[in-house]
């Protein structure tokens, strides 16, 4: 009979502490700064679980999205590199100590409901992840700006969508949305069709360029796809090899070919209207700067000539 009364009474201490939720955890009035404080405690005393991940699943694995980890490169038993391959679940939220024994003790915890601020919770992630793709973290906008890894990524999943081409857009677009009103204008890269993703262009996680470019320059980016218009040219236009953005918005725009300005005003910022166009058409009230591709109806070779007679960008 004793032992029928010890399986009832551990069977009602299961029952007990996975009836706690989100909403009723015994550390929800704890503070940011006291759940910082435990949690240093908790690494102090280093009472990790001898059972594992088992012993964190007896009441989390019905937990929406928690078993998904076994799908992905997180949960990898078979890879010395994995945190489950270590000390599992712990590896990432912190020694269990007393937390499954209705202890209020907290775990790390993740995401927009966690009480950590971000460079607390990225800390984390950069235990393991500290290659040199992340060597410019710490100056990058989103470190500056305290984004959380967990914001863009999802650890408990088969496929993280930060990693995924067919839906990487879609997480950079979910905080950038100016520029996903830009991609979907009648002129853009084909980024709404998912032929072309946000980090061909930009890293995440920072770089040594200015917008968090891949490639050193501006120009140098454009010029991966656009390699016609590298140069060096015969003759050259100085817009095009200073900075291709100074007429195009890479991201999208209702002119053609992802011009800020419609011609002539496009070339109106630098080249002032000295009304010799008007002497090109015959028709009364109309000129050259008005007609067909305005400017580009002499000058078509606006990124440079190679043209011995080119100077003008003519030919």
């Amino acid at each position: 009979m004793n032992w029928c009364r010890n399986i009832l009474a551990s069977i009602s201490v299961i029952l007990y502490l996975c009836s706690f939720n989100a909403a009723a955890a015994p550390w929800d009035d704890m503070t940011g700064e006291q759940v910082s404080q435990k949690l240093v405690e908790k690494f102090a005393e280093g009472k990790y679980s001898p059972k594992g991940a088992d012993s964190c699943l007896m009441c989390h694995q019905r937990t929406e999205g928690v078993t998904d980890i076994f799908k992905g490169a997180h949960g990898d038993l078979t890879s010395k590199d994995s945190p489950m391959a270590g000390l599992q679940c712990e590896a990432c939220h912190g020694p269990q100590g007393n937390h499954n024994r209705g202890g209020k003790e907290p775990m790390i915890q993740f995401g927009k409901d966690s009480k950590l601020d971000a460079p607390t919770q990225n800390t984390v992630c950069q235990g393991c992840h500290n290659d040199p793709e992340q060597m410019a973290w710490h100056s990058s906008t989103h470190n500056l700006e305290e984004i959380a890894c967990a914001d863009c990524h999802v650890v408990h999943a088969a496929k993280d969508p930060a990693l995924d081409k067919l839906t990487v857009n879609d997480t950079c677009t979910s905080c950038h949305t100016r520029e996903k009103a830009d991609m979907n204008k009648r002129s853009a890269h084909p980024m709404k069709w998912d032929q072309m993703t946000c980090i061909d262009c930009h890293s995440p996680h920072g770089s040594m360029s200015e917008s968090a470019l891949n490639k050193p320059t501006v120009n140098d980016t454009c010029y991966s796809c656009h390699a016609e218009k590298r140069g060096p040219m015969l003759w050259e236009h100085a817009p095009v090899t200073e900075n291709c953005v100074t007429c195009h918005n890479p991201h999208g725009s209702v002119n053609e070919g992802m011009l800020n300005n419609r011609a002539p005003q496009l070339c109106q910022q630098c080249h002032a209207d000295d009304g010799h166009a008007s002497r090109v058409v015959l028709q009364p009230g109309m000129d050259a700067f008005g007609g067909g591709k305005s400017c580009l109806n002499c000058h078509s070779q606006i990124h440079g000539s190679n043209h011995p007679a080119g100077s003008l960008l003519q030919r």
